[in-house]
């Protein structure tokens, strides 16, 4: 499989085309960012940890019959994936408050949720991924009434899965978001689940081990996030 042109430059990850049309390579770059880029660091390792780490998730996750994107890993930071039409839409559970909810709702941070919270957000960083609902999306035609029901169906799933994964190895999944594309008709997970887009706290101390040690300047990010990879026995040989 031959990388060819830039598709598009994210954040963290640049997109790539392929020398088939109904693939694409990411690569998961060292970048590291918080509040709509106003904050970057380079971070050594953590292209591979996440690349690596969102392998290992994407294939528990197709394990479970959630459909994916992932193909194969084709290099330490490289990953070949379907080609997708995405939706412009983030899922975002909440199993426990913490972050933006925090400060929308003032809810003191740590309270369980139960049930847990769903939000929609709109993907796009120059109006901050401001939130929106199920009319937001039918009227600005970006999901069918189905796909909607769809991606909450899949992203309440991937919550079950996940959970108790996370449970075994000591860790509580606080909160994660989603995106959804469709491939062949079918809406499927798509981009990526890494310490970079969910909230992961240590069961016993709640010691945070997720992107909110660079927001928060708490420092160790890559130590964190191979220590919760540790845990769950990915393999970043």
């Amino acid at each position: 499989m031959k990388k060819q042109d830039i598709i598009i430059k994210g954040k963290a990850k640049t997109v790539y085309s392929t020398d088939d049309p109904d693939k694409l390579i990411l690569y998961f770059r060292n970048d590291t960012s918080a509040f709509d880029g106003e904050k970057i660091e380079q971070l050594d390792r953590k292209g591979m940890v996440n690349n690596r780490f969102n392998a290992f998730i994407m294939q528990k996750l197709e394990a479970a019959g959630i459909p994916t994107q992932f193909d194969k890993l084709i290099a330490d930071d490289e990953v070949l994936v379907k080609k997708l039409d995405m939706i412009p839409v983030e899922c975002v559970v909440r199993n426990i408050a913490a972050g933006s909810i925090v400060r929308r709702l003032g809810v003191e941070e740590g309270m369980d949720l139960n049930p847990p919270t769903f939000e929609f957000f709109l993907k796009n960083d120059a109006l901050h991924d401001p939130m929106i609902n199920d009319y937001h999306i039918l009227s600005f035609n970006w999901a069918t009434e189905d796909e909607i029901a769809r991606m909450k169906e899949l992203t309440f799933k991937v919550n079950q899965v996940l959970t108790e994964l996370f449970k075994q190895a000591g860790l509580l999944l606080v909160d994660y978001k989603l995106e959804f594309g469709r491939y062949q008709g079918e809406v499927t997970l798509g981009d990526e689940f890494s310490p970079d887009g969910c909230r992961l706290w240590d069961a016993k101390t709640r010691e945070k081990l997720d992107k909110d040690r660079f927001r928060q300047g708490l420092g160790g990010v890559v130590e964190a996030y191979e220590e919760v990879a540790g845990r769950l026995g990915v393999d970043l040989t």
